[in-house]
């Protein structure tokens, strides 16, 4: 085993050193931009390794672009993109469409009549749920249930899914490459004529997920504490899923506003990778997308974060073993000391020999595992977390100083340039690897073509990191790893307190 491994390590090194400036620069005149006249950005890559191709749609829009009192609209608009369009999901749009609009018309009576808490008229609220459920009970006649991912996957879709994050929304699938018009048909529809139909149940299933991964969960309640508690202004302390009582009472006047303002071909990046001729597909998606029209979104967040002025810690009480989460504010991509910070999470957490990992979990075994990482954005400013769970009986308190320990030999002792090797080397691994499939490369250009503006991010990121020094990672850890910027959260048992 040990001499494989070095096998392994002797091979990544020698795709590291000769592979990766020759990737980067085919990558460079590999990738295909295009841009149509309504602004939609298309990146295509011809590879014909398989006869497959990966496709990325992805809007820069996520919930950090939600109003206050609406927050979960961006994800719940993911969800109900799945529901169909005029064409897809129904048996009859023209018979569905009255009893969608009867619909709305009774639920906004409803969630009105409720908003009035202990003043409600109990007779009236329950009259309207026994009307509404009456008109979904013969709505359901006229809807085809997942027709999208049914017809993907009886022409060899793989992997269809859609994802909401703070900064971005993204839909993706894997089929073959015969059916890439079949994909621009459907995808394209799916942002012309969405229908937003059984809109109310489904807010009642996202309500659900929360409860299961948050308001029931020890590690989503304490994420979601977490960051309400490092982000006092600025949009990215509100949860992805929503408040309870925002989903609850979610308009669909306000998703469809929400839909009509940010799904715009202006604020969209389409990425194809695979068994493709570009000339070939881009006269399809011109086809299919071109006619779109333009929007102008709304202006963007603009409220920054305050500098933190001291420390800020919370427990969050629950029944299940401790936990503790410890943040500092930093900057995102691509400010400088971003990248430093990409070889202070290398070094510190990134696997089974990091610093963390081989103090707190080998030698000390005071932990079970820890780990660093960035979130829970990179369109503004985010934070360098630490996680740790103890190893019984062994507290958080001691994870706690055992980090700060950690962070002073940071900010005292040089990384040595063998760290600095090792950081390279890994991260340049982690690229061949993260680009050698076309769901990743899809993936990957999409992204950071949404985040910075120019996908080529990707290929200038190592060069940034092999000029940082270690006085600069000393200099970034001073500067940023202070008592007065960070937030300490631990979940601890309602038992012990």
């Amino acid at each position: 085993m040990k001499g494989q491994r070095i096998f392994l390590n002797t091979i990544i090194f020698i795709l590291s050193v000769f592979y990766v400036p020759a990737f980067s620069e085919s990558l460079d005149k590999r990738v295909i931009e295009h841009t149509l006249k309504n602004g939609m950005k298309l990146l295509l890559l011809e590879r014909h390794q398989s006869p497959t191709v990966a496709t990325t749609i992805m809007f820069k829009v996520g919930s950090v672009d939600e109003k206050t009192g609406r927050t979960g609209t961006a994800h719940l608009l993911e969800h109900m993109l799945f529901k169909g369009t005029k064409m897809l999901g129904t048996r009859d749009y023209k018979k569905e469409k009255p009893l969608l609009d009867k619909m709305d018309e009774i639920a906004v009576q409803l969630d009105t009549e409720e908003r009035k808490g202990e003043k409600a008229d109990r007779k009236k609220i329950e009259r309207l749920k026994t009307e509404l459920k009456k008109i979904q009970e013969k709505h359901k006649n006229l809807v085809i249930k997942d027709e999208f991912a049914a017809i993907y996957s009886k022409h060899g879709g793989a992997g269809y899914n859609a994802g909401t994050s703070r900064d971005t929304t993204s839909y993706l699938i894997s089929l073959p490459s015969n059916k890439v018009e079949l994909w621009a048909a459907i995808e394209s529809d799916r942002i012309k004529n969405p229908v937003l139909r059984e809109f109310y149940s489904e807010r009642d299933v996202v309500m659900e997920e929360r409860r299961m991964s948050y308001d029931n969960d020890p590690e989503g309640s304490l994420m979601e504490n977490f960051l309400a508690s490092a982000y006092n202004a600025h949009p990215y302390g509100m949860p992805t899923i929503g408040w309870m009582s925002d989903i609850k009472f979610l308009p669909k006047s306000e998703v469809e506003r929400f839909l009509k303002s940010y799904y715009a071909p202006n604020n969209c990046v389409i990425a194809v990778v695979g068994d493709i001729k570009p000339e070939k597909v881009i006269k399809m998606i011109e086809k299919y997308f071109g006619d779109i029209p333009p929007q102008e979104t709304p202006e963007r967040i603009w409220t920054e974060e305050p500098e933190q002025s001291g420390e800020r810690r919370i427990e969050v009480e629950f029944d299940a073993n401790p936990n503790i989460m410890i943040g500092y504010h930093k900057p995102t991509i691509p400010h400088q000391d971003d990248y430093v910070f990409d070889i202070i999470d290398f070094v510190l957490g990134s696997g089974r020999t990091s610093r963390l990992y081989k103090k707190m979990v080998e030698e000390k075994r005071i932990a079970v595992s820890v780990h660093t990482y960035s979130m829970p954005g990179s369109r503004y400013p985010n934070l360098f977390v630490f996680y740790g769970v103890p190893r019984a009986p062994h507290t958080v308190r001691e994870l706690e100083e055992a980090f700060y320990e950690e962070l002073e030999r940071l900010k005292n002792e040089p990384v040595s340039q063998k760290e600095l090797e090792k950081v390279i080397n890994h991260l340049e691994a982690s690229l061949i690897r993260q680009l050698g499939s076309n769901r990743g490369m899809a993936d990957t250009l999409s992204y950071y073509h949404a985040i910075t503006g120019d996908w080529r991010y990707i290929m200038t990121h190592i060069d940034m990191i092999k000029k940082i020094t270690p006085e600069d990672i000393m200099n970034t850890a001073k500067k940023y790893f202070k008592k007065s910027n960070r937030t300490v959260a631990i979940l601890v048992k309602k038992e012990e307190k």
